[in-house]
């Protein structure tokens, strides 16, 4: 056998072998959990909305890739079976137009898009949707650069208290996350953040809720969820509001209602009673009438 014949065997068995390793490396990664929330940064059952985004995300990316593997098998395909031949001679018969392949590829393409589109202004509506008589309202106040928290007096709250935050100090140290604001959130219990800002443009973003909002001067816009699991968050601003946006965090801590209901009592042994609203609003354009 010539080198060439030994050199053609060998890379016919290589091949076959790097092709099935890729495809195992492939079908392991797929059990991972991130795959499955397709490398998303929440869990299933963080809040009520998480499922949902989760699902439209990762549907989504198989519908793509398995419409961008056909395409590209129909391009390959092509290019294989209508390549020009060595006995060849002349050009082919041209075509000027093919009726059926046209429609095909206008149609399919638009229903896509409207399948797309129906499935993302279903979920959309279901997070924006707001909850008609919520369990607890909270007032969150951005500023530059922490946040204000007013627990409103409501169903679950007998009496408004509030919490004031200070911005995080960041000097490539470690530090003490339990200094940053918190918000408290009773698990199991419907939630409506209204979100209002003392100066200029925030973003209200918690990674792990899949969901973020900005806050703007003069608007309240509205968050409404239910969280379902107990646990920790990091919180951020999403937005660039200035020299120390990095250092606009807060943290997250969904509760049981008898601990809810502890931190609240606290919030009002200190004095924290009422809420903190307009009045320390840091622009003077807000105030006007």
């Amino acid at each position: 056998m010539s080198s060439q014949d030994r050199t053609g065997s060998r890379r016919a068995k290589v091949i076959p072998i790097a092709g099935l390793a890729i495809a195992g490396a492939l079908a392991l990664s797929g059990c991972t959990a991130e795959n499955k929330n397709g490398w998303m940064p929440g869990q299933r059952d963080t809040t009520n909305h998480t499922a949902g985004i989760i699902d439209l995300w990762v549907n989504t990316w198989i519908t793509v890739l398995i419409i961008g593997l056909i395409t590209w098998g129909l391009i390959i395909w092509c290019i294989i079976a209508y390549r020009r031949r060595k006995d060849a001679v002349g050009f082919p018969r041209q075509t000027s137009y093919n009726l059926p392949l046209e429609v095909f590829y206008v149609l399919v393409p638009l229903f896509m898009v409207f399948v797309f589109f129906h499935f993302t202004d279903v979920e959309q509506k279901s997070i924006t949707a707001r909850v008609d008589n919520p369990d607890v309202t909270i007032d969150v106040r951005a500023k530059q650069w922490a946040w204000d928290f007013n627990y409103m007096q409501g169903n679950d709250i007998k009496e408004s208290v509030y919490s004031t935050g200070v911005q995080a100090e960041l000097d490539g140290k470690p530090f003490d996350k339990s200094k940053l604001p918190t918000l408290y959130l009773p698990v199991n219990r419907t939630v409506e953040l209204q979100l209002n800002s003392r100066d200029v443009v925030h973003s209200f973003w918690v990674p792990a809720f899949l969901t973020k909002l900005d806050v703007i001067p003069g608007k309240t816009n509205y968050m409404d969820l239910t969280p379902t699991a107990l646990g920790e968050y990091d919180g951020k601003c999403a937005e660039l509001c200035g020299e120390y946006h990095s250092e606009m965090l807060f943290n997250v801590k969904v509760v049981s209602q008898a601990d809810f209901d502890a931190y609240l009592t606290s919030l009002k042994d200190k004095g924290q009673t009422g809420t903190l609203g307009n009045a320390y609003d840091r622009n003077p354009n807000l105030n006007k009438k």
